[in-house]
């Protein structure tokens, strides 16, 4: 018995050696965030802390986390620091959406009930029909439209890694045929939300030619109506071979800049008391609209939907990217969580740690604060 205690305290006094020589105190730095260190003392979180730095959890390159406004925890690991942008992939996506509704509340677009051919014009079609001239840009946001394109099924002609060795990915998706469903296949009329989700990068390219196309300059566009406005200035957008910004993936920005991005959504669309985007695009795009068929979400405007927590669950929206990258909301915590991974090889794997990061250690302590 002595010996376990022994051994006990050794590991407690390793424990708090490794926590104390990687601080964690949040940094004003002029970004337009405000700092408090609410998370000094919280063991579990010091755990947490430890955890990543030692390899545990693998490949994590920062967490960044905001309550009630200010940042109160930030942290970098493997060779990442505050100034490194972080490719999340896929995350990019609901950045893109972002982009759709400031072009709805300025009035470029009408509504999402408009048709994405409308300003998405491509010649010489294969599998021309006249359905596609129905394809909302609703559909885009909601990963629901009639094209045959799945990227979690290799066999699917929309495929994403079909559309990257060709050059042009908007023709990619406008060539694609409707797609069928057999009937062992749930029709879209038999779903909870009427739409058939499945995950198709290639829309989302769509939307960025549509951003394009309404603005003028797509990238131009992001830094006039979204990014300055933010007081996000580094940033690298990924280039697809026609020279379009991909908005599908590959975004690079800081931690603390997508944690702006999410605080802008919890603000319901406000950052210093500009309205940057409309409150009724927020809480659509933050409401259920299909159904994610293999995982327990639900899914919104490029924003995925679902809830954490050990024990007490905590509803949340998020931007999700290979490698387990999320950056999660949680409106009843008055909560934004940034976590950066390049495990882009860890399949699920990378996606169910930080998942456990938000279950195990960050929703129960900032559950804490809140009481």
């Amino acid at each position: 018995m002595k010996k376990i205690n022994l051994l006990g305290l050794i590991a407690f006094i390793s424990f708090n050696l490794n926590a104390q020589n990687n601080p964690f105190t949040p940094i004003e730095n002029n970004d337009g965030w405000k700092t408090e260190n609410q998370l000094k003392n919280n063991t579990k979180i010091q755990k947490m802390d430890s955890l990543i730095t030692k390899g545990h959890f693998k490949e994590i390159s920062s967490v960044v986390i905001a309550h009630n406004g200010k940042v109160i925890f930030e942290n970098y690991y493997n060779d990442n620091n505050s100034d490194t942008k972080h490719n999340t992939r896929s995350a990019t996506k609901t950045i893109t959406g972002t982009l759709i509704g400031s072009l709805i509340k300025d009035g470029s677009l009408k509504s999402v009930n408009e048709k994405a051919s409308k300003y998405s014009k491509v010649k010489d079609l294969q599998n021309s029909d006249s359905r596609k001239d129905e394809i909302t840009i609703e559909d885009l946001l909601t990963m629901s439209s009639i094209l045959e394109c799945d990227d979690w099924d290799q066999n699917s002609r929309g495929q994403e890694e079909k559309m990257y060795i060709i050059e042009d990915w908007v023709k990619f998706y406008w060539d694609l045929p409707i797609k069928g469903f057999p009937e062992w296949k749930t029709k879209p009329k038999d779903t909870k939300y009427g739409r058939s989700f499945s995950y198709c990068t290639a829309g989302v390219v769509v939307l960025g030619d549509i951003i394009n196309s309404v603005s003028g300059s797509l990238e131009n566009y992001a830094d006039k109506a979204l990014f300055s406005k933010l007081g996000i200035t580094d940033y690298h957008w990924q280039i697809t071979p026609t020279g379009l910004p991909m908005t599908g993936g590959g975004l690079g920005l800081k931690s603390r800049d997508f944690l702006k991005l999410g605080q802008l959504y919890l603000n319901s669309g406000k950052w210093n008391n500009e309205q940057i985007i409309s409150t009724d695009f927020i809480k659509q795009s933050t409401t259920a609209h299909s159904e994610v068929g293999m995982f327990d979400y639900e899914y919104g405007y490029l924003w995925w939907l679902s809830e954490f927590g050990k024990e007490n669950k905590e509803k949340a929206y998020f931007m999700s990217g290979t490698g387990g990258n999320k950056i999660a909301v949680f409106p009843d915590l008055d909560l934004v969580v940034v976590l950066t991974s390049t495990y882009f090889n860890g399949g699920m794997e990378s996606h169910n740690q930080t998942t456990k990061l938000l279950d195990e250690y960050i929703v129960p302590e900032i559950q804490k604060l809140k009481k």
